[in-house]
């Protein structure tokens, strides 16, 4: 029997596999409980350009100070962060790697905040 993670692993390789024959940069996400992380890296898969992620100090004081960082608000905050970033290195379109999780809930929410945002996907 395949594990719940497992199960994500296979389907994140599947999504890479994809991402790798088209040549672009890729926007990758890593949830866990208490954070959201997101990396855009290069197209060749060799550099990381720009990473966001609510265990930030600046995100974090932001979000008040609880550090609340596994809900909706606190992805919508990192998607916009990591946009600016990507775009300060002169990113504009990416892949949207989400790494085997369902696109819902936070990841979605990231998603769509770093498309309002200007990033292309």
């Amino acid at each position: 029997m395949i594990s719940k993670k497992e199960q994500r692993l296979r389907r994140a390789r599947q999504t890479r596999i994809r991402i790798a024959t088209q040549g672009v940069a890729r926007l990758t996400v890593n949830r866990t409980n208490l954070h959201i992380y997101a990396s855009v890296i290069s197209g060749d898969g060799s550099k990381i350009l720009a990473t966001a992620s609510t265990a930030e100090v600046e995100v974090k004081k932001t979000l008040g100070g609880s550090g609340k960082g596994g809900n909706a608000t606190a992805a919508e905050l990192v998607g916009k962060r990591i946009a600016e970033k990507a775009k300060a290195v002169g990113v504009e379109k990416v892949a949207f790697d989400r790494a085997g999780y369902a696109y819902h809930g936070r990841v979605k929410a990231l998603a769509n905040a770093a498309r309002e945002a200007g990033l292309q996907f």
